[in-house]
């Protein structure tokens, strides 16, 4: 008889680059490349977090200084690297408020990272990859508010929903070059740009209300995901979302 080969999750020989390394979702997500066995590196703004981040993960992982928000330094920093086979797409950020009262600076504050300097780390990354035939699997960090609303979160949840439409396009762009692309969709994670929401006691269990497991997400929960869409074994799947929440959007 004849088996199937079960797909490895490994990545031994790979370099992944994640953004927005330093702490939280990013470093979580360096972390489980690194103990796959890939070369990662860390990217992030503060250079003495994502060295300590590197350092504390050892396994050859490696910091880089990169505002993503640059982008002539974004440009500069993937041509004088070897073409990456995995990216974390991470860094974002979040300015909740009701939708009468979010200013033009935080409409950009918000678009500009998550959405365009998302647009063009992936662009620059997947043009190195075309460029030396190098297939690889793009992952971008969504959100739960991609894929539904929420109260306060005009600006966010228009910029994940905006990920989740460029993803899907990234992935019909890229397919014959054989580059993947897949966002993982998150609910509300215990990360240090969170704890401050959930010091109020009243929101905390309005997630809690909404969350069917009944905890808030870890990064360690997201780890699985990012190692699934980085690997062979999910190598049929492109133009999708990994959604992680509790059951958040199953009502």
């Amino acid at each position: 008889m004849s088996l199937p080969v079960t797909p490895s999750f490994r990545l031994d020989g790979r370099r992944a680059l994640v953004t927005g390394a330093g702490r939280g979702i990013g470093l979580a997500a360096a972390k489980a490349l690194a103990d796959a066995g890939a070369e990662v590196t860390l990217a992030a703004r503060t250079a003495s977090e994502i060295e300590a981040a590197a350092e504390a993960i050892g396994q050859g992982a490696k910091a880089e200084v990169l505002d993503v928000s640059d982008l002539a330094a974004v440009a500069a920093f993937f041509a004088a690297q070897e073409p990456f086979h995995v990216l974390v797409n991470n860094a974002g950020t979040n300015r909740p408020k009701p939708m009468w009262q979010v200013s033009e600076d935080d409409y950009d504050a918000v678009f500009d990272l998550n959405v365009k300097s998302a647009f063009f780390v992936a662009q620059a990354c997947a043009r190195r990859m075309i460029e030396s035939g190098t297939p690889g699997s793009l992952i971008h960090m969504g959100s739960q508010m991609g894929h539904v609303g929420g109260p306060n979160r005009s600006l966010y949840c228009g910029s994940k929903w905006a990920l989740e439409g460029m993803n899907k396009a990234f992935a019909l762009d890229l397919a014959s070059y054989g580059i993947r692309s897949n966002t993982i969709a998150p609910t509300f994670i215990a990360t240090p740009m969170t704890a401050p929401m959930f010091e109020d006691e009243g929101f905390k269990a309005s997630v809690l209300a909404k969350i069917k497991l009944g905890r808030i997400g870890t990064p360690e929960d997201l780890m699985g995901a990012v190692l699934f869409l980085a690997s062979d074994a999910s190598a049929m799947m492109t133009g999708t979302s990994m959604i992680v929440d509790g059951g958040w959007t199953a009502d």
